[in-house]
C-alpha cells in the first residue's frame, strides 16, 4: 500500500491524534491534505499552543486541548505520541470500546518500501544509529535515518526508493505493543530506565524486546553477548543472531580482540582497526562500532568500517567538545539521560572532571553513580529535581570518604553551569552529563543542550 492509498484508506473514519509534536505535525497535515476527519488533541491549552492552534484549525482539524485532551476518546483510530503510554486509562478504555490504536513511526514501518535497520537499547542507540547511517552512506546506500532520531519519516514514503536503507532509532515509548518486522534489529543493552513511564522493569525490558517479536528466519537480530537480559530476548527470536563483545569471541557479529575491532562471520575473522584508531572517545563508542560493524556485515566493507571509524566526529549532545577556555575543555554529553550513560561518560575521560549533573527524576537508582562520581570525577556541581537524591548517593558511596570529591548544590541551571566553570582550572574538564531526563526544566535533552553551550560560549 502507497502512503496516498493509506491516507485516502481514513477517509471517512473519525481519527485523533494525540499529541501535537514533532512527529504527529507532519501526520496531521497529511491527513486533513486528505480531507480526513481528525481531532488534534494536546495537554497544552489554545494559549500554550499559539499560532499553531489556528493554523491547524485553518487546516481543517478539531481541537481539544488543555487538561482534559484524554476525556471521551471514542474514535475510530486513535495515533499516540510515543510519550503516552499504550496502558493508559482513557486509551485501554477507547480499544475496549472498539477503536484502533496505532503510531506515526508503526504506519512508517508498514508502508516503508525499503530495507530497515532498527536499533534499540538502554544506552549507545542514538550512536550506534548515526554509526550504522554513516557507515551505510560511505559505502554508497541512500540512507534515511530517523525514528527517534532526526525528524519523522512518514511523509517521505514516496520518495524512499526500494533500494534506499531507512536506520531508524527506536525508544521503549514507540515500541511498546507495536507492530514491527526490521529487516535487522539491534539491541544495544538492556539497563534500568523509563521507570517512571513504565509499570515496572519487566514491562520496559518487553517493550525493547517488541524489536524481534514479529522478526522472522530471514531477518538479522544483533544482540550484546555480555548483557544479562540476552539470554531472555534470545528465548523469544527467530531471526539470525549475531553478536558484539568487547570482552568474548561471538560465533557471528563483532568482538574486540587484543585492542583490535574485528568482525567474526562464516567462522573467519577479518581485523577492522585498532581501537586507539576509533576517533570517538570511551570504551562505550567502541562498543557502539562493534554493534554497528555487526549490523552491517554484508553491507559495509571492511576497509569503509575502518575509515570511517577514524574519521566520525560524533553527534551533537554526546560528548561534544564545545570549547576551550584558558586551559579549561567544555564537554556537553545532554544525551546522558540516564545513570549509566553518565557513568560511560565519565570512564571516557582522560582526567577527574567537574561533572555537573541532575534532572527530571525517572526513578532511577543513583548508586552506581555515586560510585563512580567518587572515583572519577574531581568535583561535582548538582542542580534539578534529583539534586538530593544524587548527592545522598555520593555521600553513602564506600567511595566517598577520602575522596576529597566538592559537591555543591544550585538551584539554578545557569547557576550551576557558571559554578562548575568557576571552580575548574587550567588543564580541568568540565562536563555536563546530568544523569536523568529534562523534563524538569527542558523540553529535551537538545534543548538543554544547547542553552549549556550557549552558557559556555558567553563565558569570557
Amino acid at each position: 500500500m502507497t502512503l496516498f492509498e493509506y491516507a485516502e484508506s481514513l477517509r471517512g473514519k473519525r481519527i485523533a491524534v494525540i499529541g501535537i509534536g514533532v512527529s504527529n505535525l507532519p501526520l496531521l497535515e497529511l491527513l486533513l491534505s486528505h480531507g480526513c476527519d481528525v481531532t488534534a488533541c494536546d495537554v497544552r491549552t489554545r494559549e500554550q499552543m499559539g499560532e499553531e492552534a489556528a493554523r491547524l484549525e485553518a487546516l481543517g482539524a478539531k481541537l481539544k486541548l488543555g487538561p482534559g485532551y484524554l476525556e471521551d476518546l471514542d474514535h475510530d483510530v486513535l495515533f499516540r505520541t510515543p510519550g503516552l503510554m499504550p496502558f493508559d486509562a482513557h486509551l485501554e478504555r477507547a480499544k475496549a470500546q472498539g477503536s484502533l490504536l496505532t503510531s506515526e513511526m508503526e504506519v512508517f514501518l508498514a508502508l516503508c518500501p525499503c530495507k530497515v535497520i532498527a536499533v534499540t537499547g538502554s544506552d549507545g542507540k542514538t550512536t550506534t544509529s548515526t554509526i550504522i547511517a554513516e557507515l551505510l552512506k560511505a559505502a554508497g546506500y541512500r540512507v534515511h535515518l530517523g525514528g527517534n532520531i532526526g525528524h519523522p519519516l512518514l511523509c517521505e514514503v514516496p520518495e524512499i526508493e526500494k533500494d534506499d536503507i531507512a536506520v531508524l532509532e527506536l525508544s521503549s515509548f514507540q515500541l511498546h505493543s507495536m507492530v514491527c518486522r526490521p529487516d535487522i534489529a539491534l539491541v544495544t543493552n538492556i539497563t534500568p530506565n523509563h521507570l517512571d513511564k513504565h509499570r515496572d522493569l519487566q514491562d520496559y525490558i518487553d517493550a525493547k524486546r517488541q524489536i524481534l517479536l514479529n522478526q522472522t528466519a530471514d531477518c538479522r537480530l544483533i544482540l550484546n553477548l555480555d548483557d544479562a537480559h540476552t539470554p531472555y530476548l534470545t528465548k523469544s527470536a527467530r531471526a539470525q543472531i549475531a553478536h558484539f563483545s568487547d570482552r568474548q569471541r561471538p560465533a557471528a557479529g563483532a568482538y574486540l580482540k587484543d585492542g583490535v575491532l574485528t568482525r567474526v562471520s562464516g567462522g573467519v575473522e577479518r581485523e577492522i582497526l585498532p581501537k586507539a584508531e576509533v576517533r570517538l572517545p570511551g570504551e562505550h563508542n567502541v562498543l557502539n562500532y562493534l554493534a554497528a560493524f555487526a549490523a552491517t556485515e554484508g553491507l559495509v566493507p571492511d576497509e569503509v568500517c575502518a575509515a570511517v571509524a577514524r574519521s566520525f566526529a560524533g553527534v551533537e549532545h554526546r560528548l561534544e567538545i564545545v570549547r576551550h577556555l584558558h586551559g579549561v575543555t567544555y564537554i556537553n554529553d545532554s544525551i546522558g539521560t540516564s545513570p549509566t550513560r553518565t557513568i560511560a561518560g565519565l570512564h571516557a575521560m582522560r582526567a577527574k572532571p567537574v561533572v555537573i549533573a541532575g534532572g527530571y527524576d525517572k526513578h532511577l537508582p543513583f548508586e552506581e553513580l555515586g560510585d563512580a562520581l567518587c572515583r572519577c570525577a574531581k568535583a561535582v556541581v548538582l542542580t534539578g529535581a534529583t539534586a538530593e537524591k544524587i548527592e545522598k548517593a555520593i555521600r553513602a558511596s564506600a567511595f566517598f570518604a577520602g575522596s576529597g570529591l566538592a559537591i555543591t548544590r544550585r538551584d539554578d541551571f545557569r547557576d550551576a553551569v557558571l559554578t562548575a566553570a568557576a571552580s575548574a582550572r587550567e588543564g580541568d574538564i568540565v562536563l555536563f552529563s546530568p544523569a536523568c531526563a529534562s523534563f524538569d526544566r527542558f523540553k529535551n535533552f537538545a534543548e538543554r543542550g544547547k542553552f549549556f553551550k550557549s552558557i559556555i560560549m558567553e563565558l569570557k
